[in-house]
């Protein structure tokens, strides 16, 4: 894992994210790269008349973009302080989902924060970029404030191939956490008619040098998210892996419940790939 691109809705302060997200570079000796996202000069105008009002927005967009690249160096400042190695400030201009997906296209993870105080941090605002951007997105909480440490990461496994996918990708990480737990849950059924290879998760993560500890998902009559996240603290794990359920019909992108759960109860940053 080489590039990591964090979305950020700030220029000034350090959100939880950002704070996340230059750890693990260091940890992972990779790149930062830090978005930040202005909104398009091309927007419907109101629904009344108002004068002046296209040159107004037009002149506080610009404003907007020239102080946006004016922070450059400060942030390369701050992500030096904390040891990050190679650290890159971008500015771009548009929608922020269409900006932050071809983004993904050169970048291996996607770090965005869970804050509903925020535009783009709500849980649908977050799964409305997860399952538009072909990389896994690490959610951190706003009110994380947990030193970084891989000591446990906790995987979420149904037997599903978003499960997988979601491990698979999160393997560079895995690699540098001391403790791995399985959360085994109850496998999803597959069509009676199809037919797919057998799959040893364990052997799979022992061919990576990676041993698991399994550890039995108990249903407690909450959600199945709730659950999650409730055994994540019991094993206390710095990490949660786990698959993005979700799939787009038409112009609407929907999210599983599982998903949604999570990150509607984000107590801890957590690894999703779609």
């Amino acid at each position: 894992m080489k590039n990591i691109a964090v979305y950020t809705e700030s220029m000034r302060a350090w959100p939880a994210q950002m704070e996340y997200g230059a750890a693990l570079a260091k940890a992972l000796h990779a790149q930062m790269t830090g978005f930040f996202i202005c909104p398009s000069f091309n927007i419907s105008p109101p629904a009344y008349e108002v004068p002046g009002f296209e040159l107004e927005w037009a002149d506080q967009v610009r404003e907007l973009m020239e102080e946006a690249c004016k922070s450059e160096a400060g942030f390369l400042a701050e992500a030096s302080l904390r040891g990050v190695e190679k650290a890159a400030w971008q500015v771009a201009q548009g929608y922020v989902i269409d900006c932050l997906a071809a983004a993904c296209n050169w970048h291996d993870l996607l770090v965005l924060g869970s804050d509903d105080a925020t535009t783009w941090g709500s849980p649908a605002a977050i799964g409305d970029i997860m399952l538009s951007c072909d990389v896994p997105c690490l959610v951190v909480p706003a009110t994380h404030a947990k030193p970084f440490a891989l000591n446990c990461v906790a995987i979420a496994w149904n037997g599903s191939m978003a499960a997988l996918r979601a491990i698979h990708s999160a393997l560079p990480v895995l690699k540098h956490s001391r403790r791995i737990v399985l959360l085994e849950g109850d496998r999803l059924p597959s069509p009676t008619d199809t037919w797919r290879p057998e799959f040893d998760l364990g052997r799979y993560l022992a061919q990576h040098g990676l041993a698991v500890q399994p550890s039995a998902l108990a249903p407690s009559g909450n959600s199945i998210g709730d659950d999650l996240l409730q055994a994540a603290h019991h094993v206390q794990a710095d990490l949660l892996v786990m698959g993005a359920y979700g799939h787009t019909r038409l112009r609407e992108r929907i999210l599983g419940g599982a998903t949604r759960e999570v990150l509607q109860h984000l107590s801890l940053p957590v690894w999703m790939r779609h």
